[in-house]
């Protein structure tokens, strides 16, 4: 009897129906604001959801009470589309003015082919006598079941290896490039983004698991394989909360079209000749940083420290990676933590916490300064304070 609300089916309807209203919620933010992060989100949300039907009918009793049904005509594999929406949910998160262009629709083609075809084939089979005293036609038997869905299932593990292998490294090269813009780099660094890509990770190593011992070893029977289903849910409602409630466009206003890793070709926009590093560029850098304290804007950045020096992005990125050794984030951490420092030095400890001493000295978060400083000294600020204590 349908629906057969039981201890299979029932957290399934559940989680599927919650990532289902995050879903819509993200779209209609997105009608409102027209973020496009929350647009893929939503799809990756939609699909995931969508991806979950069969099993949870099964479980509710569909295929016994409706024997003849059509719905595996329907339920189409669109997981092979959810590795480039990854993909371009995260690009559109660390990408200022994002866009998506007509070319990238081609990541989808895989997706839209294989949509057309199983309405093709479902049409056929429609029109073949006897189609309506059966579940499946000759077309989903002779030659879907059999040929295309294991080349599917094969295609779509490669590919999501691919993407998100991809994927990985978009994030840890954008990881890499605020700390060539931004000083403080906690408000930007999107840690979520990582969790994020781990559980996908993890449900796609469980499935590529489940799926090998199912054809190589022993077949896994429908409960079996329920785990898979359980676990997707339980992601589908991590990911739904998280990134609706992750501010996903603190990149929307950034500039990056100056690239730091180039830094001897001029940038485009500023118009200016990069300059050879000179002695007299590293003291102007010094006195900015020694004298004038630029260090103590907690919100310091290249661009800022570029207009106080008089230069262009690309000379002052130049005078101190070449200068000082240091990228832009270490470098002006570096005097933020010898004023930390010295303010204990001063017995400030006193009468302030350490935090407070962190915010005076140019931090703004107790993440980035407990990292920054391990980092910088090998001691967390607590070792270091005891040890100037003793």
């Amino acid at each position: 009897m349908f629906p057969n609300f039981n201890i299979y089916s029932t957290p399934l309807l559940i989680l599927t129906l919650q990532g289902l209203i995050f879903a819509v919620l993200l779209l209609r933010r997105y009608l409102k604001k027209n973020n496009s992060s929350d647009l893929f989100l939503f799809f990756i949300l939609a699909i995931t959801c969508y991806q979950q039907t069969c099993y949870t009918v099964g479980f509710m009793g569909w295929y016994d009470t409706f024997r003849n049904t059509k719905i595996n005509y329907f339920l189409i594999p669109l997981s092979i589309a959810i590795a480039p929406l990854i993909y371009f949910y995260i690009k559109s998160i660390t990408t200022s003015k994002f866009e998506f262009k007509k070319k990238d629709w081609l990541h989808f083609a895989p997706a839209i082919l294989l949509i057309v075809y199983r309405l093709s084939i479902y049409a056929y089979d429609a029109s073949q006598p006897g189609f309506a005293d059966t579940q499946n036609g000759i077309l989903k038997l002779s030659l879907d079941e059999p040929l295309v869905m294991p080349f599917v299932n094969a295609f779509s593990t490669g590919q999501m290896l691919l993407y998100l292998a991809f994927t990985f490294q978009l994030f840890y090269n954008y990881r890499h490039k605020i700390n060539q813009y931004f000083s403080n780099t906690y408000k930007l660094e999107l840690n979520w983004i990582l969790s994020f890509l781990v559980v996908f990770c993890f449900l796609f190593l469980y499935g590529t698991i489940q799926t090998f011992v199912d054809f190589q070893i022993t077949d896994l029977d429908y409960m079996q394989k329920w785990w898979l289903m359980f676990f997707t849910g339980l992601a589908i409602i991590y990911v739904a909360i998280k990134g609706y409630f992750t501010d996903t466009t603190k990149l929307k206003k950034l500039d990056f079209s100056f690239s730091p890793q180039r830094i001897t070709i001029p940038d485009a926009e500023e118009k200016q000749e990069v300059k050879t590093v000179s002695t007299e560029d590293i003291e102007n850098v010094r006195k900015l940083m020694e004298v004038d304290e630029a260090y103590l804007n907690p919100e310091l950045n290249l661009s800022e420290l570029a207009q106080q020096a008089q230069m262009s992005r690309a000379q002052l990125s130049e005078t101190i990676n070449s200068g000082f050794q240091k990228n832009f984030n270490d470098f002006v951490n570096m005097y933020r933590v010898e004023a930390f420092k010295n303010k204990i030095k001063e017995d400030k400890h006193k009468q302030f916490s350490i935090l407070g001493i962190a915010h005076e000295c140019g931090f703004n978060s107790k993440a980035t300064f407990n990292r920054v400083f391990k980092k910088l000294t090998n001691n967390s600020p607590t070792e270091y304070l005891r040890s100037q204590t003793k």
